[in-house]
């Protein structure tokens, strides 16, 4: 058994294969049938954008170009409790001074996590385990940018839960539950890291992922049982393995997300991705913290598991999409207006701009 596959199975997963079929096809394939989709309901709804209606406050309601750090600024307190502190830095002269100080302020210490304000997919995450790597890490990024910087949570175990509450509806639901888990290549003495990527039935496929963060390691060869993590970000195209947790979706949890959310106003679609103690604990909506809200441009994570048919992917992505345009309807119907188009392809443009800006993420 490869060393990774052993390390997920020792997690109880059980895929067949260590990629589905269509997991890794380009975008422009994959969401092809979903942009038709979208533009069906445009055309049915009379509104191209509606969607970003469906969480009004936030710009394009989350579909592309919104600030993280706006999203959770919004939290009343209560939600704030569940939310791991954070600091806004601009780059610019004297970033490091300028971050220990807002740190300290804020009651902050390394590790922190540095991620760009303005992002997708975990591009630019970094991890700054010392002054030293926060020194460093904060030069690789343009002069200019917003980023944050949030405390590191310890615990180990990170879900992605999706959240839908229509306008008139008193209480929201959970409609996915995504696990995160960060593959492990397992040393034996004997083998390079570049020997154990192209020999492990995951990594050997995805060389493209993996190997670009690992350039200055390839050569090593780690000891015995020694793990070493191939990803920080728990994001799917950058290299987690994802897994469907839905049958941990519980009333405790549902109750617990749902009192979060409705204490961020004008929320009613999106992605909350947290950090927890144990999938125990999370059924009991108890021991978690969230790293960041997205709105209606997430998705429904949970079609990344290997395990997923290409036709219950598209089902889902079909239900998420068709809930964003109800809601949207729902809320333009409460005099709330949806993003003209040219506001948002500018939006959508810089932030490409941006993302080709930032460093490699851990």
């Amino acid at each position: 058994m490869s060393s990774l596959l052993a390390h997920l199975r020792g997690r109880n997963v059980e895929n067949a294969e260590p990629v589905s079929f269509f997991e890794f096809w380009p975008g422009w394939l994959f969401y092809t049938p979903i942009v038709a989709y979208w533009l069906a309901l445009g055309v049915r709804y009379r509104d191209m954008g509606l969607p970003t209606a469906a969480n009004p406050l936030i710009a394009t309601g989350g579909l592309c170009g919104e600030s993280k750090s706006s999203i959770l600024d919004m939290a009343g307190p209560f939600a704030k409790g569940f939310i791991a502190p954070y600091v806004i830095l601009d780059t610019d002269r004297d970033d490091l001074n300028r971050a220990e100080a807002a740190m300290k302020a804020a009651d902050i210490t390394c590790p922190v996590v540095v991620k760009p304000d303005v992002g997708c997919n975990g591009t630019g995450v970094k991890l700054a385990r010392t002054r030293a790597d926060l020194e460093q890490i904060l030069q690789e990024y343009p002069r200019g940018v917003r980023l944050m910087l949030q405390r590191l949570i310890r615990w180990e175990h990170e879900a992605g839960l999706f959240y839908i509450r229509h306008a008139g509806e008193k209480q929201g639901r959970i409609t996915s539950v995504t696990y995160k888990d960060v593959p492990v290549l397992l040393g034996d003495g004997e083998s390079t890291v570049a020997e154990l990527l192209d020999r492990d039935p995951r990594t050997k496929l995805l060389p493209h992922i993996y190997r670009p963060r690992l350039a200055d390691r390839l050569d090593d060869v780690p000891a015995p049982g020694e793990g070493l993590p191939l990803v920080f970000t728990g994001n799917h195209c950058k290299g987690s393995v994802f897994r469907n947790g839905a049958a941990d979706i519980t009333p405790e949890l549902t109750a617990v997300l749902d009192r979060i959310m409705q204490d961020i106003p004008e929320f009613h679609f999106g992605r909350v991705d947290v950090k927890f103690r144990s999938p125990d604990a999370l059924r009991r909506g108890e021991d978690f913290e969230i790293i960041e809200i997205n709105g209606v441009g997430s998705e429904a994570t949970h079609i990344w598991d290997a395990r997923t048919s290409l036709r219950e992917a598209y089902a889902a992505q079909f239900h998420h999409y068709g809930e964003a345009f109800r809601i949207g309807a729902e809320n333009r119907k409460r005099g709330w207006k949806s993003t003209p188009l040219p506001a948002g392809f500018r939006l959508w443009f810089e932030q490409r701009r941006l993302l080709r800006s930032y460093p490699l993420n851990d």
